[in-house]
């Protein structure tokens, strides 16, 4: 067969698949971010739930992961508020009153901090084969593509939504496995932006974010919003700037 020829059928399956996972998500249980936006571009047009996501930051917020964390305590605060939900820690450098801020009642929290990476994922994945979690975050620098795919089958098995929230302590850290594969449902970037204005002066008025969503299954990626950081509801408004006008698509990674 030419190589054309298998090219374009292999590019036709391809697109064949992607179809069919998209048909076959749209009864998902999802979070809507009430933005539609962000929503229309994701299957079932909202977050997925009983599933497993990646979120990580950009730059040096690949280290910290506030921002991303600050994303996540957003999503959680609406997500299923009456059960609790388990971090599994990496440091102790989890800001509480900033969880309040954004809406996620502290009470719920159920913090397990480890040692080793390995000990974090164990966590994660016996808290996502529990039906009386809201969802489980576990901090994590390496995730591969198997221990992802246990992740995910747990997380399907219990309907619980599980979060990979993405660390790195160096750059080489990140490069090596920024881009590498998991089996994640949704793969998020959020990285600060300068803040809005008040009272005339800039960066003390609400907090901006680039919300960036580089993987979709079944979506369509990648996609890129400049958002109002979460107000004390966990929601995410579009910047005042782009309100009237959509916004241009700005790559932070090169995906291969």
């Amino acid at each position: 067969m030419p190589v054309a020829e298998r090219s374009g059928r292999l590019a036709a399956l391809r697109r064949r698949l992607e179809a069919l996972e998209r048909t076959g998500r749209q009864d998902w249980a999802v979070l809507p971010f009430a933005l539609p936006a962000i929503d229309r571009v994701l299957p079932g047009k909202g977050l997925a739930l009983g599933t497993l996501h990646e979120v990580a930051g950009t730059g040096p917020e690949e280290e910290d992961g506030a921002v991303a964390a600050a994303f996540l305590g957003g999503i959680l605060a609406r997500l299923k508020p009456a059960l609790p939900v388990l971090w599994c820690l990496a440091e102790s450098d989890l800001y509480g009153p900033g969880l309040v801020a954004l809406g996620l009642d502290t009470r719920r929290l159920v913090m397990a901090q480890a040692r080793h990476q390995r000990e974090v994922l164990w966590a994660m994945e016996e808290g996502l084969r529990t039906s009386a979690l809201a969802a489980v975050i576990g901090e994590l620098d390496v995730l591969s593509l198997p221990a992802s795919r246990r992740l995910l089958l747990a997380a399907e098995a219990s309907g619980v939504t599980g979060f990979a929230l993405r660390r790195w302590r160096d750059g080489g850290r990140a490069a090596a496995q920024r881009l590498a594969p998991n089996a994640a449902q949704t793969r998020w970037r959020v990285k600060a932006l300068p803040g809005d204005v008040a009272d005339g002066e800039p960066g003390i008025g609400r907090a901006r974010w680039q919300v960036e969503l580089w993987r979709c299954r079944g979506g369509d990626v990648p996609t890129s919003w400049m958002v109002e950081a979460c107000d004390a509801t966990g929601h995410v408004s579009l910047a005042a700037a782009l309100v009237d006008r959509p916004p241009a698509w700005q790559p932070t990674y090169r995906v291969g």
